[in-house]
């Protein structure tokens, strides 16, 4: 195996050269096999890994570890490079600099000459300037909330699409033009269930789910992580309610919900 190298380039080149030695005629059966479609998940699956450990390294974990899990999504994305190169369409090095120019043209303040002052700037021209390349790639300015996927997690699309919105004004004006919103939906959502109509309350609720979302961003506390880290403290204090019951020698569906109460605010205030 050779040594790991030095510098970023020659990394890089490392990694691509073998990605192209796995997919090599001689190469892993495997990785031979693979096509877009068959890597979807992978991709996704190794996006989430490192979601896990920056949550890790955000509460005093090692870093180490999310270095390694990124270096996994890398490799994902040299294995579609590789796949794209096979077809002749574009290869790893068009991959970066297609990133780099972007970056570039669009911080015009900091590679160019332009003049902005503060984030809110930023994001405001950000957006104009993908308009303008939209407008030269297709002919049409597009939407601002263009380029947010469909796919993605609902809480995560929600944030993102109002934050695109606030690009170019449609937003409230402080903290509490957006709670008081969220109070609105809530009684809304209150008339749909003591109307009893599925539809509605399905409605409704989803306008409260949207209006939370758009409250975290106002937080600048993403939605996604608040409730991913929601379902961790759920989940470890969850386990401990049934190391407690076992100690009790209590089987599952057996435990009274007073008792499951009291536990449960014992797990909570021996933390997390």
């Amino acid at each position: 195996m050779r040594a790991p190298m030095g510098t970023i380039g020659e990394a890089a080149e490392r990694v691509v050269e073998i990605m192209r030695r796995l997919r090599a005629k001689d190469g892993c059966p495997w990785d031979q096999e693979q096509d877009m479609r068959s890597l979807r998940p992978y991709l996704i699956e190794e996006a989430y890994e490192v979601l896990d450990e920056m949550d890790k390294v955000s509460y005093g974990g090692p870093w180490h570890p999310l270095a390694e899990e990124l270096g996994d999504l890398l490799f994902q994305i040299a294995f579609h490079a590789q796949l794209a190169s096979e077809q002749q369409k574009f290869n790893f090095a068009d991959v970066c600099n297609a990133i780099a120019d972007k970056i570039e043209r669009r911080h015009p303040h900091v590679f160019g000459s332009q003049k902005i002052e503060g984030s809110e700037a930023v994001l405001q021209n950000w957006a104009k300037l993908k308009a303008e390349e939209r407008q030269k790639k297709t002919g049409q300015r597009g939407s601002v909330l263009d380029g947010v996927p469909t796919a993605a997690p609902s809480l995560q699309r929600a944030e993102r699409l109002a934050e695109k919105a606030s690009r170019i004004g449609f937003d409230w004006p402080d903290i509490k033009g957006v709670r008081a919103k969220l109070d609105e939906e809530l009684q809304e959502l209150d008339e749909a269930i003591a109307r009893g109509h599925r539809d509605d309350i399905e409605h409704e609720l989803g306008d409260v789910l949207f209006s939370v979302a758009n409250l975290a961003r106002f937080l600048k506390t993403p939605a996604e992580d608040a409730t991913r880290q929601a379902n961790r403290r759920f989940t470890e204090r969850f386990h401990k309610v049934e190391r407690k019951l076992e100690e009790r020698g209590i089987g599952f569906g057996e435990a009274k919900r007073e008792l499951l109460e009291m536990l449960w605010q014992e797990a909570k205030k021996e933390g997390p």
